[in-house]
């Protein structure tokens, strides 16, 4: 099993669980632990091959069905029926496949820094890592991507705390990871089919110039998202701007409550 966190909350009712992208930890979320177990019980997961959970038993080849079991297990030990999901990065993806796997599970559903499309220059540069992948040891590789998708001096924190949990990872395990990238333009598109139901908060990065478009192009019409823009940040909201963040998503959970 993951390894995993809980944070017990007095009087509250609503759980929140916390899943992180690739290559990160639940380190990632040091600075919303405070803020959301004053409001909340709060779930913490290190996903397959990250963090604690590096001593997991691999398979061959990944998928995000699979990523998702893993998740879905951890809350069924914990008999959480309904949580709030936060999730950075890839791990938004993690949480929309839990939401087509065990929708009463999911309550709610906020993404920093969301991955919902993929745009021509996310492509390009997706095409460019698997070429590289063969030749580049697999540090080089994520130091390049993290360069690419935090290239301002303001995201060199979140480069920083990303490189150094990635450093944890082994050769094999980035690779498997990062071959869950091949076909994520197609399952990206039938996650946006699934999820169309479903209440989701994206929090972007007026800075992250990968992924803020997509997200506007998802959310628009759908009453079902919402889209909260913060202001000289990228991609990782969270840790960029975390009293921002901490507060619209806490906000959104509030209410759903």
């Amino acid at each position: 099993m993951l390894h995993h966190h809980v944070l017990h909350h007095e009087k509250s009712k609503e759980w929140t669980v916390f899943i992180h992208g690739f290559g990160g930890s639940s380190n990632v979320w040091f600075k919303q632990v405070k803020a959301f177990s004053q409001e909340f019980n709060v779930v913490l997961i290190d996903l397959r091959g990250h963090g604690k959970s590096s001593s997991i038993q691999p398979v061959k080849k990944y998928s995000f069905e699979l990523l998702a079991r893993d998740v879905t297990e951890v809350l069924e030990s914990l008999k959480l029926k309904n949580s709030h999901f936060v999730g950075v990065s890839l791990g938004s993806i993690i949480i929309r496949q839990i939401a087509v796997n065990s929708p009463k599970m999911v309550k709610s559903m906020i993404f920093a820094g969301a991955v919902t499309q993929l745009n021509i220059k996310s492509r390009f540069f997706l095409r460019l890592g698997r070429a590289l992948q063969p030749i580049l040891p697999y540090m080089a590789l994520y130091k390049l991507f993290a360069n690419i998708m935090m290239p301002k001096k303001n995201h060199q924190e979140s480069r920083n705390i990303f490189i150094g949990e990635a450093k944890k990872l082994m050769n094999q395990e980035f690779k498997r990871w990062f071959k869950l990238t091949g076909r994520l333009t197609k399952y990206l598109s039938y996650l946006h089919h699934e999820n169309k139901g479903d209440k989701a908060l994206y929090i972007m990065g007026s800075e992250d110039h990968l992924f803020v478009g997509p997200a506007k192009e998802i959310v628009n019409g759908n009453p079902n998202l919402r889209l909260e823009i913060v202001q000289d940040c990228g991609h990782v909201v969270n840790v960029e701007q975390p009293e921002a963040f901490n507060k619209i998503a806490i906000e959104f959970i509030q209410k759903q409550a």
